[in-house]
């Protein structure tokens, strides 16, 4: 039995940040695969790095220029593939688990992350020309995204909600899903048949918090805030699924949305590269991490529950950053914003490419 095995008879998936045509097709998706992976996650940026910094995509490009397609269908045909590829690798996960795990995700273009409908549309799209029950489509948690979830959970659309910093964030999204099961019963729907995952980014929080606390010059508190955080969130989590309202829904054959650890692999040199997955494993979790974390985990992870150790002391440390004028609401608002920024302008860069790259084949 492997590491990421034990972790799933915690409760815990281990999902995997990354997704590349080569690492697709040539059998390293199935490896871990076969060693318990459970799911996969992409995203622009991670679109970027392997479309436009690779050389894995050369001859589908040289095809689809030939065809005469434009940027916007050269990158969804390329995507699609991988993402379709991925998908069929981890049906099986799919099946076994009877819809709980297995799922790859796909994000809408972020340059809708402030227009409601426009997501919409757009997440209806991806789900029904990918065509597969284990898709997950990524909306961002932004005021805009919340009433696209609950809109696409209500037409039985899985998703998983991206680009969450906070508990107020947090609590909004699982709002959102759960207005959105409520639309789906509403409509004599199985509730079984769709789920949802909460993303909550947990590395950049200490980035940030760790860069206040410097100049205040209280570094022993650094390294501190991000798995507080995370861990508070979950505590809501365990409080937010249960009761009449969640019993109702539950009774209809609803999935809880599990919380899903985000940005894990550590950022800051001084800290173990297994910090943000040792201390966040529990129940009803999911962590997507990126190669590098994954490796450093089944080489030498600790394998135990640990979500809700010390809950008393994360609550106090964030109470300690506020006394000292650290506002988190402020700073996880600000990741937000530049969350969405960030995958815009690696989809801008993207798409650049690829425009240089049918230019350059059409001038020959």
């Amino acid at each position: 039995m492997t590491k990421l095995h034990e972790l799933a008879e915690l409760g815990q998936a281990v999902w995997l940040d990354f997704i590349r045509r080569s690492f697709v097709l040539d059998g390293e998706l199935q490896v871990l695969v076969d060693a318990g992976l459970r799911g996969m996650t992409s995203n622009p940026t991670i679109f970027e790095k392997a479309i436009a910094g690779s050389a894995d995509y050369d001859d589908d490009l040289r095809r689809l220029v030939k065809e005469g397609k434009l940027v916007d269908a050269i990158y969804e045909a390329l995507a699609f593939d991988d993402i379709a590829r991925a998908a069929d690798m981890l049906r099986p996960v799919y099946d076994e688990t009877r819809g709980g795990d297995g799922y790859v995700s796909l994000e809408v273009s972020p340059t809708l992350a402030h227009d409601t409908e426009g997501t919409i549309a757009e997440a209806k799209r991806l789900f029904a020309t990918l065509n597969r029950p284990n898709l997950m489509i990524k909306v961002p948690a932004t005021p805009a995204g919340l009433p696209a979830i609950t809109t696409l959970i209500g037409a039985g659309i899985n998703v998983n909600v991206t680009l969450i910093f906070s508990l107020a964030q947090y609590e909004a999204v699982v709002e959102a899903y759960l207005a959105g099961l409520e639309q789906l019963a509403g409509a004599r729907q199985d509730l079984s048949g769709v789920a949802s995952v909460a993303s909550f980014f947990v590395s950049r929080v200490d980035t940030s918090v760790d860069r206040a606390l410097a100049k205040i010059g209280q570094e022993e508190l650094q390294g501190k805030a991000a798995v507080a955080n995370a861990q508070i969130a979950y505590a809501r989590f365990r409080e937010l699924f249960r009761g009449p309202r969640w019993e109702a829904l539950a009774a209809k054959g609803a999935r809880v949305q599990r919380p899903l650890w985000a940005s894990t692999g550590a950022k800051d040199p001084r800290y173990s590269d297994t910090l943000y997955v040792d201390t966040l494993i529990g129940p009803d979790t999911v962590n997507t991490m990126p190669p590098a974390t994954l490796e450093a985990f089944r080489d030498h992870g600790a394998i135990a529950v640990t979500i809700e150790n010390n809950l008393g002391e994360a609550r106090s440390h964030l109470a300690r950053l506020a006394e000292l004028g650290i506002d988190l609401d402020a700073i996880t608002q600000q990741l937000q914003d530049d969350g969405v920024a960030s995958f815009a302008a690696s989809f801008e860069t993207l798409m650049a490419s690829i425009a240089e790259k049918r230019d350059r084949l059409l001038s020959k």
